[in-house]
């Protein structure tokens, strides 16, 4: 009976030490209203949590434009280490599953397999946008323009930190300046 009370309390001690141990979950709550209209064409990324689906590319942009079949064609592209390196391009789908959510998207890239897109932030005009996912794996600061003005990432940093995010994650992306 002793060995069996320690077990518990011992598992029971484990469970508070891992509990400690994980990152806060971050606020995902999305924006309120999101304009599919104007939300499409080309973004700049400005920087990112690090994955691999994107390690080690620079100049990234990401295009939205409207298919035949209603969904959104998202056109992901970027080059291997330098912005002169070998031009990758992924292309896939989004679609918004619930329109009282309007800032919840969901993007595919193989099959039918959608994962998280939320817009967690978005300038009034649309030239900066904040997206993440409901996890605190995912994060992108993206623009219109390859570069952000002062008060305009000043200000998207200091929401970062204040929903919970760890800004020390962010990996500035190198953009071509056109």
């Amino acid at each position: 009976m002793k060995n069996k009370l320690l077990t518990f309390a011992c598992a029971f001690c484990l469970m508070g030490l891992c509990a400690c141990n994980k990152e806060p979950k971050p606020d995902v709550t999305t924006v309120n209203s999101l304009d599919l209209d104007r939300y499409l064409g080309k973004w700049y990324e400005i920087a990112r949590f690090d994955h691999k689906f994107e390690r080690n590319l620079v100049g990234s942009t990401a295009e939205y434009s409207y298919r035949d079949d209603g969904l959104i064609r998202v056109l992901n592209s970027g080059y291997k280490n330098t912005l002169d390196g070998e031009f990758k391009q992924s292309e896939g789908k989004a679609r918004r599953p619930n329109a009282d959510e309007p800032g919840k998207l969901e993007v595919a890239f193989f099959g039918n397999f959608y994962g998280d897109y939320y817009v967690l932030e978005l300038a009034d005009d649309y030239r900066y946008a904040l997206v993440g996912s409901k996890t605190n794996k995912y994060l992108w600061i993206l623009s219109r323009t390859p570069e952000m003005t002062e008060d305009d990432l000043s200000f998207v940093l200091q929401r970062i930190r204040e929903r919970g995010y760890d800004e020390s994650k962010l990996i500035w992306v190198k953009q071509k300046t056109e």
